[in-house]
């Protein structure tokens, strides 16, 4: 069963923490790429405020997918450090405080990645909703001086 544990152990090492990464990396791709798409979009070619809401939005329920999800992610990985550190504890019985701490200390490390993760993702969210909003005001000014 130790071994078990020690598979456990590098499955939230590296499992969690690297689930957290590649969710911060997307998210920040997600961004970049919807900020440079904004940048270059000409309004005047959608004749329907849909076609372009469709073109605005892609992309940017994944990044509030990544903030919300997150912290869940990051709590997930404290729990099951939290499980093995317990678990090492009564099989061992010979753990000193410090270690405890130490353990306990690792295991809060995943639920730190999740808000380092989830709070730019929702910044990066609110901020995107706000850029798209604006598009489809300056999108229906454009309709309204055209007609």
């Amino acid at each position: 069963m130790m071994m078990n544990i020690h598979w456990l152990k590098a499955v939230v090492d590296f499992g969690i923490l690297g689930l957290l990464a590649l969710m911060g990396f997307l998210a920040l791709w997600a961004y970049f790429e919807r900020l440079l798409f904004f940048r270059r979009v000409d309004l005047r070619r959608y004749r329907h405020r849909e076609e372009l809401q469709i073109d605005l939005t892609k992309r940017v329920d994944l990044i509030a997918s990544i903030g919300s999800s997150a912290p869940y992610v990051g709590l997930l990985g404290t729990v099951l450090g939290i499980l093995i550190t317990f678990y090492l504890l009564g099989q061992t019985r010979q753990m000193d405080a410090g270690s405890i701490m130490s353990s306990l200390a690792l295991a809060l490390k995943a639920t730190a990645m999740g808000l380092v993760v989830a709070i730019p993702s929702m910044l990066f969210y609110n901020h995107l909703s706000r850029k798209i909003e604006v598009l489809l005001g300056r999108w229906e000014v454009l309709q309204n001086d055209a007609a």
